[in-house]
């Protein structure tokens, strides 16, 4: 089974692409050059997941059974300022399975589900298959250790209702994931027995839940976090206190967002260094070469190793 991925080939709004996926999805199985037709094979149920690592779950538990697609998987821009494109509407369209985060970090994916309706799509959505409310802070739920277990066992589910045939080894594979996320959850366990309340300094929540289950004390204030996911100037008040925690030496580790740097986010990164604090480069979409399980083994051995070892890991 194969993981394909759709990059933004316009920067259109949300509204105007919605309006013409009606138009686009009619036909998205046949029309030449589309996303859908390369992706679709006889028998296989087109899966789409709205990030890279959603859509390597997929993969892994749908198998050969199952052609699932990445919309949002450039581990080098800004997830947030992503622009759905035209293709991305075909694609969506055809699909029977999605897989979506929700808490506003994929929106774009609920207009276009709705100007390409399906009765018979299935569309799990993490923050309500978790039961979370609008008002959840941080939207990066893939980096919360129990997150991914659920999302799996709702990607069996759907894709055994939708093949029924195959809902053993859907099912089979499902225990296999899960066993592939046990070295991450050893090395995250591992941490927290031994370097618990370790302080750290971040720019944004992209690791958050991970930080937080393994025990690490996180230093920068939360309203400076959401000024930058945000995309606001954050306060000045606020930046003076993220910057005393390099100058005063307060914090053992600081974590970036890679794919969003800013001259803000520029100016952490040059304190760090100057105070020989270790940095450790995280991600909002998956790396290539790394599956979901490897890639949140890495970012966790990243931190492991920045406090160990003193060593920083800018990039996977």
């Amino acid at each position: 089974m194969s993981v394909n991925s759709i990059e933004p080939v316009a920067r259109r709004s949300v509204l105007a692409l919605a309006a013409l996926a009606v138009a686009i999805t009619v036909s998205a199985c046949g029309a030449s050059g589309s996303a859908a037709r390369s992706d679709s094979a006889p028998g296989r149920i087109t899966a789409v997941g709205a990030e890279s690592q959603y859509a390597n779950v997929i993969s892994q538990i749908g198998g050969r059974y199952v052609n699932a697609t990445a919309v949002m998987s450039n581990p080098n821009t800004d997830p947030h300022s992503f622009e759905a494109s035209p293709s991305v509407a075909s694609t969506v369209g055809a699909a029977k399975l999605i897989v979506q985060n929700g808490l506003g970090y994929d929106s774009f994916m609920n207009k276009i589900e709705a100007a390409s309706p399906s009765r018979s799509r299935r569309v799990i959505e993490v923050q309500t298959l978790l039961g979370l409310p609008d008002s959840t802070r941080n939207p990066h739920l893939w980096y919360d250790p129990s997150t991914m277990p659920k999302v799996a066992a709702a990607i069996v589910r759907d894709l055994s209702a939708l093949a029924p045939a195959h809902a053993a080894y859907f099912k089979a594979n499902g225990r296999r994931f899960d066993a592939t996320l046990q070295p991450w959850l050893r090395a995250v366990a591992s941490f927290k027995r031994l370097h618990a309340g370790t302080p750290v300094a971040v720019t944004e929540p992209v690791a958050d839940y991970m930080l937080q289950a393994a025990g690490a004390d996180i230093r920068t204030p939360w309203v400076l976090q959401a000024d930058i996911m945000n995309g606001v100037d954050p306060a000045p008040q606020d930046v003076t206190l993220e910057d005393n925690l390099f100058k005063q030496r307060r914090v053992k580790v600081f974590l970036y967002n890679r794919q969003v740097t800013n001259t803000v986010t520029q100016s952490f990164l040059r304190l760090a260094n100057q105070d020989h604090i270790p940095v450790v480069g995280v991600y909002e979409t998956m790396p290539a070469g790394y599956s979901y399980g490897s890639w949140m083994l890495a970012e966790t051995r990243a931190l492991s190793a920045a406090v160990t070892a003193h060593r920083s890991t800018n990039s996977l």
